[in-house]
C-alpha cells in the first residue's frame, strides 16, 4: 500500500510508532496496541464527548488529562495467560499500554471534565472553558 502524504506526516510526528509496531510483533501480539484502542470524537458549542472501547479494563487502569485544548487517555491491558501445554490458535485481542493524545478545536475547561464507564466503552464529556465561549457585544448608543 502506497503511502499518502498525510501517513508519512503522521510518521514524522511521532517517531515512536514504528518502534511501538516493531515491538508488538517482537512480543507476539498480532494487533498493534499503538493504533488501539480506537477512539470517537463528537463536538457540539460547548462541549466534546470522546467515547473508546475498553473491555476487560480495570477503570484504575486509565488515566486521562486535559491541558488546554489536549486530552491524553493512557491505560493499559494485560496479556490473558496461557496454561501449560495450551498454545493459541488465534489471538486478535490487543493487550499492554496505550496513550492517545488529540486536539479538541476549544479550551478544555479541566475542573469540569467527567469520565464514566459502562458496558466496557469509556465516555468523556470535555465542556468548553467559559473564557474561551464567544462573548456577545452590547452596543451602547449615545
Amino acid at each position: 500500500m502506497a503511502l499518502t502524504n498525510w501517513d508519512r506526516l503522521a510518521r514524522l510526528m511521532d517517531p515512536w510508532r514504528e518502534f511501538e509496531q516493531l515491538n508488538q510483533v517482537f512480543s507476539g501480539s498480532d494487533a498493534p496496541c499503538g493504533e488501539l484502542p480506537l477512539f470517537n470524537v463528537w463536538l457540539a458549542t460547548d462541549t466534546a464527548m470522546v467515547t473508546t472501547e475498553v473491555p476487560g479494563i480495570e477503570t484504575g487502569a486509565i488515566d486521562i488529562s486535559v491541558m488546554g485544548k489536549s486530552v491524553t487517555v493512557r491505560g493499559s491491558r494485560e496479556s490473558e495467560e496461557v496454561k501449560d501445554g495450551v498454545e493459541y490458535h488465534r489471538r486478535e485481542r490487543w493487550y499492554g499500554r496505550f496513550s492517545k493524545t488529540f486536539e479538541i478545536p476549544f479550551t478544555v475547561d479541566a475542573d469540569k471534565v467527567e469520565a464514566r464507564f459502562k458496558k466496557g466503552v469509556l465516555y468523556i464529556s470535555l465542556p468548553r472553558a467559559e473564557a474561551d465561549k464567544p462573548k456577545k457585544i452590547t452596543i451602547k448608543s449615545e
